[in-house]
Parts: structure tokens; sequence; C-alpha cells
């Protein structure tokens, strides 16, 4: 009777008060998600005209690698993205809650970013640094200045990858040291030098990796320790005490793990985790890849929600707002090492994707979007939470501003990953309209990420769509 009850307020909910309980199991069993209501957006798509989804899929499949994975059974062919929202083939709406990746910050097709990227394309796509262009100069000079301490120095590369990979070289040339640490659980990359960073089996191929130690993630929800950030880092000390020379090059973390599964550090973790490594003769490291440029809502920078001042900073996706783009920021002391040979990235800083990423930041401050992702985010995870206590399933959830992971287990005590159910309700997701990642080393990790436009009606969607998919299993 319980569960009658519940299933009856959960469709009170989403329906309105004039939703009855019927006595006919087909009336009770009718297609419930065929009825959730995304909420309303003025924006008509352009008719599409062309390659179907099954063509596209069979000449992916014959022409592109064979590691490329896809979401859902039957795959969506996008087609159109409008700020929060992208569009299939058919024109159906789908609310976009993992934002290409977390790489879509002000919203599809934003018409500021948009009118920056074609008025430069207008005049001038590409040359390099090797001659003047006042775009790369604007763009560093902007960027800096969002940058705490001396972290003044800019390096624009391409990719995230891209990115952690020149901090590590900066590290060892500036340490004389060799080996870096990251932590488990970590995603850092995916090229043949950032996959010894990355610390999930999922991701790493059988290769060399280099002098790469991966210590014990202060995982909140599943670390041996729990949220008692003074025990990770006695196990990290006792990591470079026992594992390494005793110096190291530097130490690289996601203040929130992303492909990890939306995994908040410990608080104060970074803080014990920094002066370690510095006494270790090493630098420190912040990946602001997916959790940078206003996300967590409680600061434009993830690594300031630690208190602390990184050495190195690398970023990516959100940057240029899908824009192939990433940089690292670091101090004038440590960029000098770079001079002693040279050191060039023929896209970095390309005109078109600096006027684009001067665009982003301009647009983040202009619509106030760090505020906005503190209040979104909090309303968000706080609907979050009171599912808790109506669904056992829900063993966690996490993260702050609009980087939430919302993880799934078949019993809280043993913490048993609910791959199937997490698989089920992807599906059924995308049945009502809602696109979501997944992450975590056993993929039961909702990862709600979506662009930064993201309103308190669509965290509203989102909510009762996962009690009504939940009350569904």
């Amino acid at each position: 009777m319980a569960m009658v009850k519940r299933s009856v307020g959960v469709y009170q909910r989403l329906f309105g008060s004039s939703y009855c309980l019927s006595t006919s199991a087909a009336t009770t069993d009718h297609d419930a998600s065929q009825r959730l209501q995304l909420p309303p957006f003025d924006y008509k798509p352009r008719p599409y005209k062309g390659p179907l989804a099954d063509d596209v899929f069979a000449r992916r499949k014959k022409f592109l690698g064979p590691s490329l994975f896809h979401f859902y059974q039957k795959p969506l062919n996008i087609v159109e993205g409008k700020m929060q929202y992208l569009f299939d083939e058919n024109g159906r709406r789908y609310l976009d809650a993992f934002a290409g990746i977390v790489t879509i910050s002000c919203g599809h097709c934003h018409p500021e970013v948009l009118n920056a990227i074609m008025e430069q394309s207008k005049l001038l796509q590409h040359t390099t640094t090797i001659y003047l262009h006042h775009a790369i100069a604007d763009f560093a000079e902007t960027l800096a200045s969002k940058m705490p301490g001396n972290l003044k120095v800019v390096y624009f590369v391409n990719s995230g990858s891209e990115a952690n990979d020149l901090a590590m070289l900066m590290a060892r040339l500036y340490t004389g040291n060799i080996g870096m640490i990251s932590l488990r659980n970590a995603y850092h990359g995916g090229s043949s030098s950032t996959i010894g960073l990355t610390a999930m089996n999922t991701w790493k191929y059988p290769i060399p990796e280099g002098e790469v130690h991966h210590v014990m993630n202060p995982d909140p929800y599943r670390g041996i320790f729990g949220s008692d950030a003074s025990s990770y880092a006695r196990e990290l000390q006792d990591h470079i005490d026992y594992g390494t020379s005793g110096k190291v090059a530097g130490f690289i973390a996601e203040t929130i793990q992303g492909a990890g599964g939306a995994v908040e550090l410990a608080p104060g973790y970074l803080k014990l985790a920094y002066d370690i490594i510095h006494k270790a003769g090493g630098v420190c490291i912040a990946d602001e890849v997916q959790c940078g440029f206003a996300r967590t809502g409680s600061h434009f920078w993830g690594f300031e929600s630690q208190g602390v001042i990184p050495d190195i900073v690398t970023m990516a996706k959100g940057i240029g707002n899908g824009l192939p783009l990433g940089a690292v920021v670091t101090t004038p002391e440590i960029a000098s090492v770079m001079a002693q040979k040279l050191q060039f990235n023929t896209f970095g800083g390309n005109p078109v994707c600096s006027a684009g990423g001067l665009a982003v930041l301009r647009v983040l401050d202009k619509e106030k979007r760090q505020s906005h992702c503190a209040e979104v985010g909090s309303h968000l995870i706080q609907r979050l939470r009171s599912l808790m206590h109506v669904h056992d399933i829900i063993g966690d959830v996490r993260g702050r501003g609009l980087m939430v992971g919302i993880e799934f287990v078949t019993d809280r005590k043993e913490k048993t990953p609910a791959k199937a159910e997490t698989t089920t309700m992807h599906e059924r997701f995308r049945e009502i309209g809602i696109l979501v990642g997944k992450g975590g080393m056993h993929g039961n990790v909702f990862r709600i990420k979506p662009p930064l436009c993201f309103t308190k009606n669509d965290a509203d969607f989102v909510v009762d769509a996962l009690d009504y998919a939940i009350s569904k299993l």
C-alpha cells in the first residue's frame, strides 16, 4: 500500500492533482513518460533535411574508429542546439543536462559567442603566434585577470589532454624531478602521456605510462577514511616516503572528479596535499577542465573551494563553449623554463578560438552565471537529496553548483553499484526527453552537468523525472 501511495504522489506531482489512481492496469501503466512536459521554450528548430540516424550510424561504424562509443540502444541523431536544449532529426526537443560532456558553458549557439566567432572568421581565420594578432592577447589578458595569485602566464592549446600534457612537461622541467602523482578515480586525458595520470582502467591502454603514482582518493562516500582529509594526506605522505625517491615533479587533481562520477574531494584535502608536495620538491596542478568557469557556483574555479592557489592550472571544455580550445596558466617563474627550447602550438590561440573564448568570459560575467549556478545548483541538490528519503536506490547526491552526481546502489550499507538499474533509468530519461551523463568506475552515477543557462524549472523537471523513472523500475 505504501508503494501505491508513493506512485500516486509521483504521478500527481508530474501531471497535476487531476490525476487519480485507476483500477485499470492499462490506465495505470499508460506510458506516462509521454505526458511529461519539458519546460516551455520559445524556439522552433529548422526543418532537417539531412541524412537520418540509421545512415549516419552505418557510415560512422564503417569509417570511424571502433573505439568510439555512444549513448542509448538506438543512438540519437542530434542536429541542432539552442541554449540548454538539443533537437533530433525529427525536431524533438531534449533538455541537455550533460552539455556535450561538460563543454557547453554559455549555452548551445549562444548569440554573443556565435557573433564573435563569425565576425572574426570574416576577417582572419588563422595565423600562428609567429605573427601578432590582438585576439590572443585580449583573451590571455582577460583570462589571467580571472586567476588568483601570480598565475599570470597563459599557454593556449586545443584540448584538456593537451593542457595536462603541457602542465606535466612544465612540472618536470621546473623541478628537475620525474615522478608525477594523481588520485585514483581521476581522469586527466587519453593521450599517450596523460593516460598515465588517468586512474580508471576503463580509459587506460596497456602501454608504458612513465613514472606516475596513484594515491588514495579522498572520496567522502566510498573512501575508507570518509571525509577525514588528514588520513588521506598521511597516505599521500606514506606513498612519497615508500614509493618514490622522496622527490616528485608534481601532483595533479580535479577538485570535483568528472568522469569518476562527480566526486568532490574531502574538505581541506588539497591544502594538506599541496603542503606535502611542495616539501617533496614538486608543483601542484589543478585540473579545471570540467569544474572551472563558474560551474561550481561558489567560486569561479573549483580549487578555490579548497582554499588553495595552485602552481599550474589547466582548463578546456567550458573555456570555448564547444570550440576546440584549452589553456595552461602558470607563474612567470615556472613559465620561464619553457624558454630553454622552442615551444609551439599551431592552433593554440587561433584568432577565431581566441575571439570565441573571450566572448565566453564576457557572457559568463554579463549574465552572472556564477551566482546563477550557485542558486540553481543548490535548489537542484536540495531537491535531489529529498528524494533519498523516498528511494533507497539513491546512495549519494553530491557536488556543487551545476556539477552534480547521483550515485545509485542496490544496497545502501554495502554500496553495491546499481549498474543495470542505472542503464534502465538512463534510457528512460531519454524517452522522457532528458539527456544526462553516466560516470564512475561502474557506470552507476548520473552526471548532471548542464549548460550554465539551466534554470530552476529545468532542475525541477529533472528531479520529478527521476522520481518517476525510479518508481517505474
